[in-house]
């Protein structure tokens, strides 16, 4: 039987289409609950004030570390949808996709007082994880690092992404069967 976060993932993994899928997580009360206690336990004693999250796992997964550490949650939206107020808007580098995503953070969401923390699902390239630190220390704010469900990420350019703490390996995950 599962207990960790990390068994957790692992048993509601899956690939679908060529794609992975970490949305039975979701389904879950106990693995979604876990998860999100692994996400944000590397950084309790950090000082976080604002949780940051990417449209859209990263509002599901975001918002629910808000909570676990007691703390807002700022949204951060791509594309074009209604967003009201000043912005600070950043158009990341090409993602693994070759995707460039313009994303939005409401400059009233962040002051000089705050230690952000970004939690998403999955990081590879880091191209908005980078975009996101760069609009949160325009705001002002310090930049704590990132939680992330499965760690994809290469060595050479975590280092602008400061820390990164996930609680699996990619390499972890069951291999692809076509």
């Amino acid at each position: 039987m599962p207990t960790t976060a990390r068994e957790l993932v692992l048993e509601h993994f899956r690939w679908v289409g060529g794609h992975a899928d970490v949305w039975a997580v979701f389904r879950d009360a106990e693995a979604l609950a876990a998860v999100v206690a692994g996400l944000v336990e590397p950084f309790r004693d950090e000082g976080i004030t604002a949780v940051c999250g990417i449209e859209s796992r990263g509002f599901l997964l975001g918002g629910a570390a808000a909570v676990e550490l007691g703390v807002g949650f700022v949204p951060v939206r791509k594309g074009e949808g209604l967003f009201p107020g000043d912005k600070v808007v950043r158009r990341s580098v090409p993602d693994y996709r070759r995707l460039r995503h313009t994303l939005r953070l409401q400059r009233s969401a962040l002051t000089p007082a705050d230690r952000v923390l970004l939690i998403d699902d999955w990081i590879e390239t880091g191209s908005q994880a980078a975009a996101v630190r760069s609009m949160a220390e325009e705001c002002g704010a310090t930049w704590v690092g990132c939680g992330v469900i499965v760690d994809q990420h290469t060595a050479a350019p975590r280092n602008a992404l400061g820390t990164v703490r996930g609680l699996l390996d990619a390499r972890e995950l069951p291999a692809f069967e076509a």
